[in-house]
């Protein structure tokens, strides 16, 4: 599955953005955003909303199983992706929260069984992305950086989901267990994973 992700991720960056590389250098210590920038976002948006809406099946696959309590914790990390991926690659205020959201719109564009509240899945998360880099005054788009990412958008989805999904009604054992099973889910996909995929295209020369 890393193999996939990692692989099938530079393979789409790599073809549409062939065209691509005669743009200028870009600075991503700029405010701005460049031509370059916007297609990378959408690169990102189309590839991980498409992901998202096939992950889908894995939640649903899991749900139909006694850990049907742990499903959506087990398989959070994936679905919040895009949104760290957006911010270690374009290192722009709010990248996080765009990528995510746009990527959710694809998802939701794709059919998804939960509709348009994907749209508002994607903000939280994209927004618990957001203040793990806000937390280092966006200087470190490295592992601290997605360290305090993954962090930030494990409590601000778990408070979302204290609310919105009954975990309020949970006992406090289950609920601890459910908190440290969305962390490493987290932790991996949109931590570790998105760190090896950074380093990737960054290799690749693509963003540069």
């Amino acid at each position: 599955m890393v193999a996939f992700f990692r692989n099938s991720f530079l393979f789409v960056v790599s073809k549409i953005l062939k065209g691509a590389i005669i743009m200028q250098t870009v600075d991503h210590t700029k405010k701005g955003w460049s031509v370059k920038d916007v297609i990378f976002l959408a690169i990102i948006a189309i590839f991980f909303g498409i992901i998202y809406q096939v992950w889908s099946f894995a939640y649903y696959a899991i749900a139909a199983t006694p850990l049907k309590p742990y499903a959506n914790d087990l398989t959070l990390g994936v679905w919040i992706m895009a949104g760290p991926l957006a911010g270690v690659l374009l290192k722009k205020v709010g990248a996080s929260v765009v990528g995510e959201l746009l990527a959710a719109a694809v998802e939701m564009l794709l059919f998804s069984s939960w509709g348009a509240s994907t749209l508002i899945s994607g903000f939280i998360q994209g927004i618990g992305n957001e203040l793990g880099f806000a937390a280092t005054g966006y200087k470190n788009w490295g592992r601290l950086g997605l360290l305090l990412s993954a962090i930030g958008s494990t409590i601000i989805t778990f408070v979302w989901d204290w609310f919105q999904s009954g975990y309020s009604e949970y006992h406090v054992g289950l609920l601890v267990s459910l908190f440290v099973i969305r962390f490493v889910s987290i932790g991996f996909f949109s931590g570790v994973l998105v760190y090896w995929i950074k380093k990737l295209v960054n290799r690749s020369g693509l963003i540069k």
